[in-house]
């Protein structure tokens, strides 16, 4: 009974370990092009109804007042998009020495290039109880930002370069994110009084999407198919725990090594961010009670 009880309070991690093995057992589901068509429930309809999930829970003021944290915002975006990046390249200049594929290295100063994430950014966000508006913001400023900034940081580290299909990207953004994101809010507006009395289990239908997330990440790292390289390089890959790559490096004969630790690094960052969503809500709920006790009494 005690097992059941913690099974149904710990739903996540045990959703979490369900769509690894499903994933594991049949990956040619969840794959693109698969009965599930991620390329659309996932980067369509599951993106979108994060945000406008988010747009229907958070209050407007919350949203408006996220917007002038001008600091939080300008930390945020110099650390994704040049500190991260220029740290990256100076760690894999002492990789550069070790016997690991050079290709691989390039890949893992790709993935250090990339923008913030979309989705998995404001549901970990949400879950742990930080500031989900921020994380709206930021995350969908990062990858509009990312459409011009990432090309430039690969041409500068690696030499590669191409033309963005800038117009495509920007739609695709656009309309499933900052769109759900409005009517979220319009419809909030007309409903506010019954969400606030019925309050509906926001955080639930946001962790249920990145489990659907998960799943299909999984699949489609379980059906790679198996890439020719040294187990040396492969281990030290995954100790370092690392659809702009086949842009950048679009017909080079080496996109599949340069791919892998992208491929290493989106399911293995869900899988220890929701792993790490109980200890840091715990550490921050800590900290606020901490914050309430040591302020004056007026």
């Amino acid at each position: 009974m005690r097992l059941l009880e913690r099974a149904r309070k710990e739903w996540f991690m045990v959703g979490i370990v369900v769509a690894i093995g499903a994933a594991k057992l049949q990956p040619s589901v969840g794959v693109n092009g698969g009965p599930l068509k991620p390329e659309i429930t996932v980067s369509y309809i599951a993106v979108a109804t994060i945000f406008f999930n988010s747009g229907l829970s958070l209050k407007t003021e919350e949203l408006t007042s996220a917007l002038v944290h001008l600091k939080l915002h300008l930390f945020i975006q110099i650390f994704t998009l040049a500190f991260f990046p220029a740290t990256i390249w100076l760690f894999l200049q002492l990789l550069s020495v070790t016997p690991i594929n050079e290709w691989l290295l390039k890949g893992l100063q790709t993935v250090g290039c990339m923008p913030p994430p979309v989705s998995s950014a404001v549901i970990l966000t949400k879950a742990v109880g930080g500031n989900e508006a921020a994380a709206i913001f930021n995350s969908a400023f990062g990858s509009f930002l990312g459409i011009i900034v990432t090309p430039l940081l690969l041409l500068l580290f690696l030499g590669s370069s191409s033309s963005v299909p800038f117009t495509a990207i920007f739609s695709q953004l656009f309309m499933t994110v900052v769109v759900p994101l409005i009517i979220g809010q319009i419809i909030r507006r007309y409903i506010k009084d019954w969400l606030e009395r019925k309050k509906p289990p926001f955080s639930a239908v946001s962790s249920s999407v990145l489990l659907m997330i998960i799943y299909t990440t999984f699949c489609d790292t379980f059906s790679n198919p198996h890439i020719d390289l040294d187990k040396f390089s492969l281990v030290l890959i995954l100790f370092i725990r690392i659809p702009m790559l086949k842009i950048v490096f679009a017909g080079h004969e080496h996109l599949s090594l340069i791919s892998v630790p992208l491929l290493i690094y989106h399911p293995a960052q869900i899988l220890l961010g929701s792993v790490l969503v109980p200890t840091i809500k715990s550490w921050m709920v800590s900290r606020q009670k901490g914050v309430k006790l040591t302020r004056p009494t007026v």
